[in-house]
Parts: C-alpha cells; sequence; structure tokens
C-alpha cells in the first residue's frame, strides 16, 4: 500500500466508514508505517470538529439513488490496466484469459465508490452541501449542455421577442454541435398539444424533440446536432409531437442562426 492508498483508508476510518477488510488492511498499515500517524490524527480532527460545528440533516429522499446511479455510469478501468508499482501483482492475480478477474480494477472501483460514498456521508453528517449535492447530480440534461454552451469558446446566442412580449433565446455551439432554447414569458401549450423544435435547415424542417413551459418559462435542449445555418423553430402540434414528422402549423417561434 502506498501512501496515497493509506490516505484514503484514513478518511473512512475517520467517518466509520470502512468494511471489515479494508479496515484490517489501514490498521496493518498504519502499525507498518507509524510516519503515517499524522494523517489518521489530521482527518480524525477533522471530522470531529465538523461534526461538532452543525446539527445533522436528513438527506433529499432521492439523493442515495441519484449517486448510486452516477457510479454506475462511471466508466471503470480495464483489467488489462497495470497495477501501480508500489502494489505489484500477487499470485491472486489473474490474466484475463484464465476468466478470474484481476482484484487491481476491483480494489479501483471500491476507492471509487467510496470516495463518492464518504463525500456525501460527510455532506449529510454536517448538515451542509446536500441539497446542493441533490441538485447537481439530478441536473437537467438541458441545464448541463447549456453550460456546456455557454463555457465554449465559440458559443452563440439569438434573441427574438414575441408579440406578446415572451422573448426565446437560443444558444448554440459549433464545437458542443448542441442548441438549446430558453424561454421568458411564452404561454403553456393548451390541453392535448405541446410545443415542438425544429432545426430549419434549408427548405427542409428536422424534428428536435418536444417540451413544455412551466410558469412561462423553458430550458429546451434540441435533439440531434446543429450544423451550421440551421434556423431553430418551434411549432405548436399534438400532444407527443407531429405524427408525420412535419410541421401541422405555422411557427410560432423563429430564430434564425446565420
Amino acid at each position: 500500500m502506498n501512501e496515497k492508498d493509506f490516505a484514503e483508508l484514513a478518511a473512512g476510518a475517520a467517518l466509520h466508514a470502512l468494511s471489515a477488510e479494508d479496515e484490517r488492511r489501514y490498521r496493518r498499515a498504519l502499525a507498518e508505517h507509524p510516519e503515517w500517524a499524522a494523517q489518521d490524527d489530521t482527518d480524525t480532527d477533522t471530522a470531529a470538529l465538523l461534526a461538532d460545528g452543525a446539527t445533522p440533516v436528513a438527506p433529499p429522499a432521492g439523493i442515495r439513488a441519484a449517486l448510486l446511479a452516477q457510479i454506475a455510469q462511471t466508466p471503470q478501468s480495464d483489467a488489462s490496466e497495470p497495477t501501480s508499482a508500489s502494489e505489484p501483482a500477487g499470485p491472486a492475480d489473474e490474466s484475463p484469459a484464465s476468466g478470474v478477474a484481476s482484484p487491481g480494477p476491483a480494489r479501483r472501483w471500491t476507492r471509487l465508490a467510496f470516495a463518492l460514498a464518504a463525500c456525501l456521508a460527510l455532506l449529510v453528517g454536517v448538515g451542509i452541501g446536500a441539497v446542493a449535492l441533490n441538485d447537481q447530480l439530478n441536473r437537467p440534461a438541458s441545464v448541463v449542455a447549456l453550460q456546456e454552451i455557454e463555457s465554449a469558446g465559440d458559443a452563440q446566442k439569438a434573441t427574438v421577442e414575441l408579440d406578446d412580449g415572451a422573448t426565446a433565446t437560443a444558444h448554440w455551439s459549433g464545437s458542443v454541435g448542441k442548441a438549446v432554447l430558453v424561454t421568458d414569458g411564452l404561454p403553456e401549450a393548451a390541453d392535448g398539444k405541446t410545443y415542438e423544435l425544429w432545426f430549419v435547415r434549408g427548405e427542409d424542417p428536422i424534428a428536435a424533440g418536444v417540451f413544455d413551459v412551466d410558469g412561462g418559462e423553458a430550458t429546451a435542449l434540441l435533439e440531434g446536432e446543429m450544423q451550421a445555418g440551421d434556423a431553430i423553430a418551434v411549432t405548436v402540434e399534438q400532444e407527443g409531437g407531429s405524427p408525420s414528422g412535419l410541421p401541422t402549423t405555422d411557427p410560432v417561434i423563429v430564430i434564425p442562426t446565420a
């Protein structure tokens, strides 16, 4: 075990979150490397100080499921990835051809899952950040895409004002290849109706998804990749979108991007 691995386990020990096996590894390493004891003392004192300074709060109901979903979606290292020089492969390591997975990736997966779980436990334990973390894990794809666009060096936007005073702003980036429509003051569609997005490429409308309005506001990610010169349009269609894949009404919003 190297010092970095020990530091990861020290954080878990301070939070009383280690498995029995990791607890044994941690205690054994601490005995073998007394010079690392300062890390143990620092983590223990920090956890105690934070816990004493705030009232614990219960986490939002969906935060555990959201965290596990993020863990499940995180790409894992391939079994062929070499172990570090400080942790040479032992007899238990098997080649992929043997059909038995090497424990190296399993250990790395355990550390990743622990690191995320430990961060969550610390946030909830000290009574801060749980709501912010829940919001971060559950951000809509349209909000994530808008942030990607706004962070791009070639980010562009265009705004139109409708007759009723509502505004619609298209945000796009060629390097990101996405477009997002943001509306303000747009009335909700009538019962059984929905707003449908379109890329207008030359004279061809290309369906790009449907969206709903909440309190006059909407942030909608257009499905598909935007191309240079596309206009962005919105029509009112039956719920679920136009069954033919073509607009059935005149557009209520048209935003040129060229």
